[in-house]
């Protein structure tokens, strides 16, 4: 069985039983795993990196890169999946208004969430996406496989240095690096 569709609607009526997860130690990081789909090697790095996430975590998806791991059950959390899905690129907005609700029911900043994004990128309208989340000041995103191509070498400092935009390396070392561990 295969749940979809949460959007912000699904997870939003479902705020008081996360934050009370998270508050509880029950929840400890969340991850929004999301981007463009691709049949290019490499791409099996975001089932990898979903499959290594700790038992503790929820991980939310967007956009068709979901298609890769959205089938595997990695159970529940207090009768909460592990997995929910926030809809395709076009519904990254339900991304962001659940990371805004969080932050402002923990009454701190989106980037002192113990919130990750993990974006795969592909295709040209996540241009858009990304741009987005740089202007509302979103930081340490990890991206990947590659960099966008239109990204020169300078840009790409000034967004490493500026958001701590990380270029995605294994899943291992990413999630250590995530998670404090590394």
């Amino acid at each position: 069985m295969l749940t979809t569709g949460s959007a912000h609607e699904t997870v939003l009526s479902n705020a008081g039983k996360i934050i009370e997860l998270i508050k509880s130690g029950k929840i400890k990081h969340i991850f929004l795993v999301g981007g463009c789909d691709g049949a290019h090697a490499g791409r099996n790095y975001y089932t990898e990196f979903v499959k290594q996430t700790p038992m503790d975590s929820l991980v939310l998806t967007l956009a068709c890169g979901k298609y890769r791991f959205n089938d595997l059950d990695l159970g529940e959390i207090d009768g909460l999946p592990r997995i929910l899905d926030m809809g395709q690129c076009n519904d990254a907005y339900s991304a962001i208004k659940v990371a805004l609700a969080l932050a402002d029911a923990f009454e701190c900043d989106v980037n002192e969430l113990p919130l990750t994004l993990v974006l795969s990128w592909y295709e040209q309208k996540a241009v858009c996406i990304l741009l987005t989340l740089l202007a509302l000041g979103v930081k340490n995103m990890y991206l990947g496989p590659t960099m966008p191509a239109f990204l020169s070498e300078t840009v790409v400092k000034v967004l490493v240095d500026t958001y701590g935009l990380q270029p995605i390396t294994a899943p291992e070392q990413d999630l250590d690096a995530i998670l404090g561990k590394g």
